[in-house]
């Protein structure tokens, strides 16, 4: 069965994925292909999530390309972020790159918001260690290699010295996304005040 005849994944209402919410996302190429993944599109995938990730007043602590899927842990960071316009403009962009060399997405990302005990510090460094370990599981690096796997990285706009996997990296990470949901330029001005 190919992707088009599937039926539409299930989603929570629109107001889960607003706001401060974090989503992991689940982005599949279609049929699982593989062979599209190298340094090229992985930069390329970096540059457009971080638009987005901008654009969308998004940070992203981790994401993990696989040979075929990608996984991405998001959160929003202001009370007018909208995660699902955030994925769409991803998927369209990077779409565009895969097409080029004849690879596309599935239809729709799966997706897992985090609520109530999922949002506590250590179970969302649990999800990031989850998906950084993606690699290790299915065998493309050794075991507690996962650090070195060349395709997973961290992504908050504006901080591209963050790397992961560090011993004072989550000191920073959570630093660095306190800070970005405080900074003004991620929140909408009060209509009533005048520049």
């Amino acid at each position: 069965m190919d992707s088009s005849s599937q039926s539409r994944l299930r989603r929570l209402p629109a107001e889960f994925y607003r706001g401060y919410a974090w989503v992991h996302w689940i982005m599949t190429i279609d049929d699982r292909r593989t062979a599209w993944l190298d340094g090229k599109f992985y930069y390329k995938f970096r540059e457009i999530l971080t638009h987005v990730a901008f654009r969308n007043q998004i940070a992203c602590p981790i994401f993990c390309m696989m040979p075929d899927h990608i996984h991405l842990l998001c959160c929003g960071l202001a009370e007018s972020t909208d995660q699902r316009v955030a994925m769409k403009r991803l998927r369209l962009d990077a779409n565009d790159c895969l097409k080029r060399i004849g690879y596309s997405f599935q239809r729709q990302p799966y997706d897992h918001v985090l609520r109530d005990k999922e949002l506590e510090k250590d179970a969302i460094e649990s999800v990031c260690d989850y998906i950084a370990r993606n690699p290790e599981r299915k065998g493309l690096v050794p075991i507690d290699g996962f650090a070195d796997y060349p395709y997973t990285s961290c992504l908050l706009p504006g901080y591209p010295q963050i790397r992961l996997f560090e011993p004072t990296s989550w000191d920073t990470v959570w630093r660095t996304i306190s800070f970005l949901k405080r900074t003004q330029c991620f929140h909408t001005p009060d209509p009533k005040r005048t520049p």
